[in-house]
């Protein structure tokens, strides 16, 4: 079995648009060896929301879940969603198998604390160390994909929506003791670029040191700081390399071609 293993996200813009979603299962279904894909599906919930008469409320771009949210985002992230990305893959060729992170209890959350806001039935991951790797390790031997929708548990019977990026990282960090592991993040852009009016002005090779001097200088666009301040810290933490980029251009980074922003440490 390869000692390598490709975790990859998938935003919200792939999911909306069929013909994007089409194009990118068909090439993820071609990258060869273990892989692992991780799923939101937030303007999904939300148009759903809408028709069943639950009004979406998002504070700082966050989903506030209480009961009847949580009741909407597990039929659509585990359930519609999910799914369907596995019956397409099936069609495809690729043998995946749909996950939430209670599953196998493969990755245990605990409702997050009440601080300025209560996020309702939101999670935030326990440590890495505590992710079932020999049970994400056994599918990859049985040639098995995992597709996991961003959902954890809490262990007293709960489901708690989660983070798809949060998600993706500690799946990421947790199989790094086992394998050599490629983090890759997918989104509307080409990758972190330098002007983000400009979709040629991508980073293509970013390090601790440029980073920090981007950041000093204001040079990076705001929204992206968090995506890779969570890419350092996985890589601090023992992944191979984060690589963030187009998903239109998924199987080149994946083959670490020039597409995209590789991020290393």
């Amino acid at each position: 079995m390869s000692s390598k293993i490709n975790v990859i996200k998938i935003g919200g813009n792939v999911l909306d648009s069929p013909t994007q979603l089409e194009q990118f299962l068909t090439d993820f279904a071609a990258i060869q060896g273990p892989k692992i894909l991780v799923h939101g599906g937030g303007k999904i919930a939300s148009e759903l929301s809408k028709q069943l008469g639950i009004e979406p409320n998002m504070v700082n771009g966050r989903r506030i879940t209480d009961a009847d949210t949580l009741r909407v985002v597990t039929m659509v992230y585990g359930g519609l969603l999910n799914k369907n990305l596995v019956a397409q893959l099936q069609a495809r060729g690729c043998n995946s198998l749909g996950l939430t992170g209670a599953d196998a209890n493969v990755i245990p959350a605990h409702k997050r604390p009440v601080k300025d806001i209560d996020y309702g039935f939101v999670g935030d991951v326990e440590s890495p160390r505590q992710v079932n790797v020999t049970f994400l390790a056994s599918l990859a031997e049985q040639g098995l994909t995992p597709v996991f929708a961003a959902l954890t548990h809490d262990g007293q019977g709960s489901l708690l929506n989660t983070n798809a990026d949060t998600i993706a990282s500690t799946l990421a960090v947790a199989l790094s003791g086992q394998f050599e592991v490629n983090l890759i993040y997918c989104f509307e852009k080409k990758g972190v670029l330098l002007d983000v009016e400009d979709e040629t002005s991508v980073i293509h090779h970013l390090q601790p040191n440029y980073y920090a001097e981007l950041k000093e200088k204001r040079a990076i666009f705001a929204g992206m700081l968090p995506k890779l301040d969570n890419a350092f810290a996985a890589l601090e933490q023992g992944v191979k390399a984060v690589m963030i980029g187009d998903a239109a251009e998924i199987k080149d980074i994946a083959a670490g071609g020039k597409a995209g922003t590789r991020i290393t440490r």
